[in-house]
């Protein structure tokens, strides 16, 4: 079974109850397409944790000129090869990028040494204190001189500093290194420590690797308890709420 289809509550769906309740369970009525930055960041994934079956999932689509009989004439064969063979397909320029991003990510001493572990291990578990099913998929599960990792990676539009910073709080990074800890904990009884690589989307694809202290990764356990309970008392009562149900506003 994919991971997607499995039960339980994801980390993805759990950051949306951050906004409010209402939104999230609008979006889990009404799902969004993804946006082609998350499309991206998946092709990168895969390439970079997954390389040896990027082929069974993505193709490389032929440059053609639609108008043109010949062309439409290629592009449908191109079309029905794909649906058959269930491929998804990708632009030569996207692959390009990833096999260089690739590269970039090789030849980064401390990268490469986080990634070279257990890649894409799924564990889920019944949280204790509201018997929420809860699940995560990590990246890489590693060994970096001497202590256990869960490392994350990431593509981002600039590493310079502060700018991953903020995308962290943008995307619920901390709560993400929170709600991992604790998944492989329920699963292994064993406290890991938390890294994320992050590598830019364009040349010279910089890459940069960020170690994250106790006090940010319990902050995000911290956000991971608060989401989770609300997530609990929304299925409760029914009462998937908004930013207010009123509020008096003042002259000033």
């Amino acid at each position: 079974m994919k991971y997607e289809d499995m039960p339980g509550i994801r980390r993805s769906e759990l950051w949306k109850i951050n906004k409010t309740p209402r939104h999230f369970r609008y979006e889990m009525d009404h799902p969004s397409e993804p946006s082609p930055s998350l499309l991206f960041g998946i092709l990168a994934h895969k390439m970079i944790l997954e390389p040896d079956t990027f082929d069974s999932e993505f193709i490389v689509a032929p440059v053609v000129d639609k108008r043109t009989k010949e062309g439409k004439a290629i592009w449908s064969d191109f079309f029905d090869y794909c649906n058959d063979n269930n491929l998804e397909p990708i632009t030569a320029e996207d692959y390009v990028r990833i096999k260089d991003m690739a590269i970039a990510i090789r030849a980064h001493k401390t990268a490469s040494q986080l990634l070279n572990g257990e890649h894409e291990k799924i564990f889920s578990w019944v949280d204790q204190m509201t018997d929420e099913l809860c699940k995560v998929k990590v990246d890489c599960l590693t060994v970096y001189q001497g202590r256990k990792y869960i490392v994350d990676y990431k593509t981002t539009d600039s590493c310079e500093d502060g700018k991953f910073e903020r995308a962290c709080r943008k995307y619920g990074y901390k709560f993400q290194a929170g709600m991992y800890r604790e998944g492989v904990f329920q699963n292994t009884l064993e406290q890991y420590g938390f890294a994320f690589i992050a590598q830019e989307k364009t040349a010279p694809y910089t890459v940069r690797v960020y170690f994250c202290d106790e006090e940010f990764i319990n902050e995000g356990y911290d956000q991971f308890r608060t989401l989770l309970g609300i997530y609990h008392n929304c299925k409760e009562t029914g009462n998937w709420y908004g930013y207010g149900d009123s509020e008096l506003l003042a002259e000033g």
